[in-house]
């Protein structure tokens, strides 16, 4: 089994710097779902809350009609957090 880190730093209401052992991401939150940017490329997931059920895609590239699905979820559970 090999040694992990993983810190998560909240910049602002939502807004997070992750710092691992193999690199930095930025990640845009709600409750139930959000937007995460690294050197993998940018991701979507959305869940439901309390359930430990969720679902991640990667945005941008062949992410298909579920990937758009699950980024306009994400992007309209950012955004409630805000209003």
């Amino acid at each position: 089994m090999g040694l992990r880190f993983q810190r998560r730093i909240r910049l602002f209401k939502g807004v997070y710097l992750n710092l691992s052992k193999t690199g930095v991401s930025f990640s845009l939150r709600g409750r139930g779902g959000g937007i995460t940017v690294g050197k993998r490329g940018p991701r979507a997931s959305v869940g439901i809350p309390g359930t430990g059920l969720s679902y991640q895609t990667k945005l941008g590239s062949g992410g298909g009609v579920i990937g758009i699905v699950v980024a306009v979820i994400a992007a309209i559970v950012i955004l409630a957090q805000f209003i």
